[in-house]
This record gives C-alpha cells, structure tokens and sequence, in this order.
C-alpha cells in the first residue's frame, strides 16, 4: 500500500509531463515585393486572395508594418538579423553575412536549441556562393540572385518557379522527424522578370483571372505626380522611371502588368492553401504558426514611378499576418501598433521561448500585444544607399504617427510629409512656415535615431 502510495503520484507526474505542449513548429512565408494592399484582406477589390485573406482572419493581422529599407539583400537581412541596415551592414548584393553574424540568425539560433531548420527559394543576401547551405537541415534555394519564373528540364518541359517552391515545401514536410521545425520559404513572386520584356510571369493557370476588370489607377499614378518630384529624380538615368516606362507607360501596359503582378500572388495564395491542407493532413496544423510578409513595397506606378528602394508608403509598407492556432487570444486581431521587419526574428524567437539577443533591434510583436506597460513605437528610422544618384539617389528618413521626414543627403534636400492631412504624400512641407517648428523637432529626433541605430 505504501508502495502504491508513492508510484501513483509518480506515474502521475510522468503523464503529466508525456502531455506537456511541445514547441510549435514555425513556417515563414516572404513574398518579394508585395506591398501592403496586395491581398483582399487589406481592402483591394479585385485581387482574389482567399486564402492570405482565411490566415488574416484567423491570425494578428498587422496593418501597420514597413520595411527600415525597401530593398531585398537589405531587407531580407534585417529579417534574418532583426538589425537595421546600419547595424547588419548588408548594403548591396554581395556583401554576406559573417560567420559570427550568421549564427545569431533567427534560423541558427532556433536549430541551436533543438529545431530541425529548413530554407527554400531565395536567399537572397550576399553573394550566392556564400550562401550557409551547409548551415540548414534542409536547403532547396536557387543558385543565383534572382531565379528565374521559367524552368525547363531536358526535354523542354517548363516548371513555374512558384511550383518549384511548392514542391520543396511538400518535400520538407514530407521529411519532417521528432523535432519541431522551423521552414523558412522565400518566393520569387510577385518580382517582376528583368531584362524579359514580359516583366511579370504568372502561371498559365491564372491567366484567364481579370479578364474583363478594369484595375483602379491610384490618383498619385501620375504625369503631374511625377513633375512634383525634386529635379533629381526626373532623369532618364533613374532606375525607376526606366521601369516605369517598361511597366506603366500606358494605360494597356498598366493593365496588363498589374493584373499579372496579382497573378502572380495568386500563386503564393495557392501555395499557401497546399501548406495547410498538408498541415492538416500529417497532423501538424494545431502546432504549427505560420507568418506571412513581404521584404518590402512596390510602385505600381504612384509618383510616375516602379520598383521600390524610396520613402513613399507604397514602397516602405508591407503585409504581415501572425497566424498561432494554439492563442485563440490574438484570432483576428488587427493592432494599431507599428511593425517592422525587424521584429520578425525576435517574434519567431520568442514564439518558440528563446531570448532575444542583446543585439536584435526589433521586438517580440506578440509580447508587445500582450503586456500594456511595453512602450509603443511611435517612429521609425529608414535608410536606402544602395547605388546613389542618378539611378537610385541615396534616402534617409523618419516615420512617426503623423510626419514623415524624408533626407536626400546627395543633393542638401528634405521632405516633410504631413500624413494626417497628406496621407498620400503629396505636398513637401519643408519649406513651408506652419511646419517650422515640426521640421525642427522631426530633424533632431532624426539625428539622435541616426546615431542610436548602429
């Protein structure tokens, strides 16, 4: 009896801890160049994104995200790092991560407490050859910087790239052992082909999707949009306005290049709702969380421009949805509160109980949700260098809750935005008197941000 007395309680224990929550399994999801209302969920009327719109319905929906530099080698390396650019130093398309930072990466980081890590599609940092393929327990990434959409075997059959990554995907899950995983998949869409005339290459499936739709030009997308812009900018020699020309010139062109832009995130759309149908399928979508973002914005021709790289919010803004099917707390939440690429490594650390290091600029987005005393964000620092005038002149900036402070340090020349009142950005009210005062105080929170973040 004594005997019995004292087993119980252990075998007990031992149940208790058999049951214990496991960690969650975490899949990352980065579109490329997919800016904030590219998905129904944030109010586009023509796009059909049925399934980014279920995970934002389901998840924390962040409506207030952007990018502290819109461009991908960048960008992708403040997710990696949780780092400003001044800080990670990933300026261009060559420079790599070093050994040292490399391993304080969310995915090193997580496989050093017990995650089976995985990376597929683009890396996108540094010089392909540097690429930490032997750093994963599962890598299916391109060999170049930017894969292409077409992809032919040897008897001339053609893959999507999209497919290609959906395929990889299947195939991690597929493999998956005892430990949790952490999947990170990086699309090649909705980037634009360069150097291809076609510019946007969607799947032939898609297609026939819009036809007979008339997409909405945005009152900013143009001539006298363009004339508004600072000498500077107005050259033939601007990367941006050569795309433009290539993308939007048009009417037809317009039309037809955004249409095959949704197109193609009708592709991630898909892709996503096979990941959840295979989640459910293996047992795993209960502990599974799935992020969704992008690495940064993209013109659709607003300010008679393409690309990304400046200021303005169609550039700097981006998606983000945190989807947890184990917090029913933060089911369909849409925060006010200000997100940036940076916090998605201390996110997903935090979401697998792992300290942030002292080094990560961002923070735990969840943690900021849930605990009232944790100081809101209320600006933000931008920073683009990447080639310099006159192709892509070099921008430095401020963005609070209702001024964007905008510096061309190239040319000696500001931009003050009010975004209450302006929140299309187009009125320069640095030189405007009323704003003195709120030029003065924007110029030297700048300079003290400038200072802190490196």
């Amino acid at each position: 009896m004594q005997l019995f007395r004292i087993f119980i309680p252990l075998l007990l224990g031992l149940a208790l801890f058999s049951c214990s929550p496991k960690e969650p399994n975490i899949i990352f999801l980065l579109a490329d160049d997919l800016r904030y209302d590219g998905m129904g969920a944030a109010g586009n009327k023509v796009i059909q994104t049925p399934e980014i719109d279920l995970l934002a319905s389901q998840g924390a929906y962040f409506r207030n995200t952007y990018v502290t530099t819109s461009i991908c080698c960048s960008s992708r390396a403040s997710i990696l790092t949780g780092q400003y650019m001044a800080r990670h130093r990933i300026e261009d398309f060559t420079t790599s991560l070093s050994e040292e930072a490399l391993s304080k990466t969310y995915p090193l980081l997580l496989q050093a407490n017990g995650y089976r890590t995985g990376f597929i599609g683009k890396y996108g940092v540094g010089k392909p050859k540097d690429q930490p393929a032997d750093r994963f327990d599962f890598w299916e990434c391109t060999n170049m910087h930017q894969p292409k959409y077409e992809n032919y075997d040897s008897l001339g059959n053609m893959t999507h790239y999209t497919d290609i990554v959906n395929q990889s995907i299947q195939s991690f899950l597929d493999s998956s052992d005892e430990r949790p995983f952490c999947l990170s998949v990086s699309f090649k869409s909705p980037h634009s082909e360069d150097g291809d005339p076609r510019q946007f290459i969607p799947k032939d499936e898609f297609l026939s999707l819009y036809y007979g739709v008339e997409v909405p030009k945005a009152p900013t997308a143009t001539e006298e949009a363009w004339r508004r812009l600072p000498g500077f900018f107005r050259t033939d020699q601007s990367i941006a306005r050569k795309r433009w020309k290539l993308r939007f010139e048009t009417d037809s062109l317009f039309q037809q290049s955004v249409k095959n832009y949704f197109r193609l995130i009708n592709g991630i759309d898909q892709v996503l709702g096979n990941i959840r149908a295979t989640l459910e399928d293996k047992g795993l979508a209960d502990n599974t969380i799935i992020i969704f973002t992008s690495d940064n914005g993209f013109y659709l021709g607003e300010h008679g421009l393409a690309g990304k790289w400046f200021g303005h919010n169609e550039s700097i803004r981006v998606p983000l949805i945190i989807f947890d099917p184990r917090d029913e707390n933060v089911s369909g939440l849409q925060p006010d509160l200000t997100a940036l690429n940076l916090d998605i490594a201390p996110t997903i650390l935090g979401l697998a109980e792992i300290p942030t290091p002292p080094n990560m600029q961002g923070r735990d987005l969840l943690k900021a949700l849930r605990q009232d005393h944790h100081p809101p964000r209320t600006s933000f620092y931008y920073e683009h260098v990447l080639n310099g005038s006159p192709t892509i002149p070099k921008t430095y900036g401020l963005v609070t809750d209702s001024l964007k402070y905008l510096q061309y340090p190239e040319h000696n020349y500001e931009e003050l935005f009010d975004l209450k009142n302006d929140p299309l950005e187009t009125t320069n009210l640095a030189d405007a008197p009323a704003y003195a005062n709120q030029l003065s105080l924007i110029r030297a929170e700048f300079a003290k941000q400038q200072s802190l973040v490196k």
